[in-house]
């Protein structure tokens, strides 16, 4: 792999309608009628992705968390299109989670289980499928999947998580660029440019926009290092959570903020403030440059400092902590959210946007505090939804609302759908396209979750599970034996277990069944959970 180290300062623009250039005009003229003739069969596709967005840092969602926080363009997208209240992973990590986008097939059968194992890039994707149907298709950001992305015209990709600032990139799998600036401030230039020079014209497009934001470990854009430094934030209502109610595996994570997040990485601090040495994971400050060292320690520096002063304990140390992660994730969605701003007003400027159908998504949920954590992992609510809005005014009107469960399994067979093609047999999910037009049509009544990363990172134990509209049952495996069942009409924060209240038997007896019938419909069993397994072990 060639690797180029010089910083390249990329060129900031501005794209307005009324200040196109003659050249462009001209230009546009040129190619408006193959462009039109193609465009007329086949809408452009812009699939946006985040990673860890969650629903409650998300204003369209109205869960009351953020109401002086706003995220205009996002919202932009719930107003004018359609709104999934119902949306969910298959498996709630990142990876996995972008390898169930790209094949529309679960884990166990696309192979990429967890973050350590390669994902298969031979197997058949949509993003191949669009390629071979004409479409000009292109991967810009974040994959997290190793190997040469295969699928794409272009590809500029993100090594691994990346990183914030002054990252590198990858260009067509192959020569590596390192960037000057921040890097949601980066991707959405990116997607322009190939929009605007690289793009054949005489294609529909079929764009992968994925962010890094607000992923782990937050560092915010300079423009919004103060951002929120002065909100003050209410904890979550179960905060505090000691976890009774539950089984082994809500107790044993290790995913708090309070008792599991670093002091570097995390809290931006240079040591342990409480012990003065040496943080074991170290925010990467040496990226930076003296000038963005420089406004990165004018606001956090002096924050710093009177933490060290004081030493804050007890319920005023978890609301340092809680609000320091608390801020940081929100800086950095405002950057993505500005980055999506860009491109759509780059679509609309150049008239292409209505002609373009907008998905907007994460990889999964997060948790913001609920239950004193954050990451996400577990079957529970915060990071088993994900956000889902579409726009596209030609079939969705604006303000459409989607009640119906639909998971990260239907992307690939939707878009497909709105391409024109069928997809292939072994695509497990289902289109909803019709879904987002407001049609009413026969659908799923129940989804299924499976989550293999143990012993790793966080510790959240192996488990599986099925929820319906109402309910939800999990089986937590591997090294211990437990099962947990939800109302979450009557329990939405997940605090008690239900499973074997006689009040629920018939409850439990049917999403037992259905349980069952899901694993064998999509292809899941003990014996490939121990294959798992072993191959797990085999690495350790």
């Amino acid at each position: 792999m060639k690797k180029h180290h010089l910083l390249i300062q990329p060129r900031l623009r501005k794209y307005s309608g009324n200040l196109l250039s003659l050249l462009f005009i001209v230009s546009f003229f040129l190619t408006s009628c193959q462009q039109e003739e193609a465009t007329e069969k086949q809408p452009n596709i812009l699939f946006i992705m985040t990673d860890d967005h969650t629903q409650q840092a998300l204003n369209a969602y109205g869960q009351g968390l953020l109401d002086s926080v706003y995220f205009p363009n996002m919202d932009r997208l719930a107003k004018e299109g359609a709104l999934f209240k119902n949306s969910f992973v298959t498996n709630s990590i990142c990876a996995p989670s972008r390898a169930v986008l790209l094949t529309g097939k679960y884990s166990h059968l696309n192979g990429k289980v967890d973050n350590v194992g390669p994902f298969n890039w031979d197997q058949p994707t949509y993003p191949k499928l669009l390629q071979e149907a004409g479409y000009a298709t292109a991967l810009i950001g974040k994959i997290h999947l190793g190997g040469k992305p295969q699928g794409y015209d272009f590809s500029l990709t993100l090594p691994g998580q990346g990183n914030y600032y002054n990252p590198e990139f990858i260009r067509n799998g192959e020569e590596e660029v390192k960037f000057e600036g921040h890097c949601e401030a980066l991707i959405p230039q990116f997607v322009v440019d190939w929009i605007d020079k690289e793009w054949d014209r005489s294609k529909p497009f079929a764009i992968n926009y994925h962010t890094k934001a607000p992923h782990r470990n937050w560092m915010a854009e300079e423009k919004y290092l103060d951002y929120l430094e002065d909100q003050e934030f209410e904890f979550p209502g179960n905060f505090f959570d000691d976890y009774e109610g539950r089984g082994t595996a809500a107790r044993e994570q290790e995913m708090e903020i309070v008792d599991n997040m670093y002091w570097g990485w995390d809290m931006k601090f240079e040591e342990n403030p409480f012990s003065g040495e040496p943080s074991r994971l170290a925010a990467p400050f040496g990226r930076m440059t003296d000038e963005q060292m420089e406004a990165w320690n004018a606001v956090y520096g002096p924050a710093n400092e009177k933490f060290k002063e004081e030493l804050p304990e007890g319920r005023e140390l978890a609301r340092f902590m809680f609000h320091r992660y608390l801020r940081d994730y929100l800086k950095v969605v405002k950057s993505v959210d500005d980055g999506i701003g860009e491109v759509l007003d780059y679509l609309e400027a150049n008239e292409l946007l209505d002609n373009t159908i907008v998905v907007y998504t994460s990889d999964q949920g997060f948790y913001l505090g609920e239950h004193g954590w954050y990451d996400k992992r577990f079957m529970y609510e915060q990071s088993l939804s994900t956000p889902l809005l579409v726009r596209y005014p030609k079939e969705i009107k604006a303000g459409t609302v989607v009640e119906d469960l639909v998971m990260n399994l239907d992307h690939a067979p939707t878009i497909l759908d709105y391409a024109g093609l069928e997809k292939p047999d072994d695509m497990q999910g289902e289109s909803w396209r019709a879904l987002a037009a407001g049609e009413e049509i026969p659908w799923r009544d129940a989804i299924y979750y499976h989550y293999y990363e143990y012993p790793g990172p966080h510790s959240v134990k192996r488990h599986y599970g099925v929820r319906t509209d109402r309910y939800k049952l999990i089986h937590f495996y591997y090294d211990i034996d437990e099962w947990e069942m939800y109302d979450l009409e009557v329990d939405p924060n997940e605090m008690n277990s239900i499973y074997d209240d006689p009040a629920y038997e018939e409850v439990q007896e049917m999403l037992h069944t259905r349980l069952e019938e899901l694993r064998e419909q999509y292809g899941d069993s003990d014996t490939l959970n121990q294959q798992f397994i072993e191959r797990s072990l085999s690495k350790n």
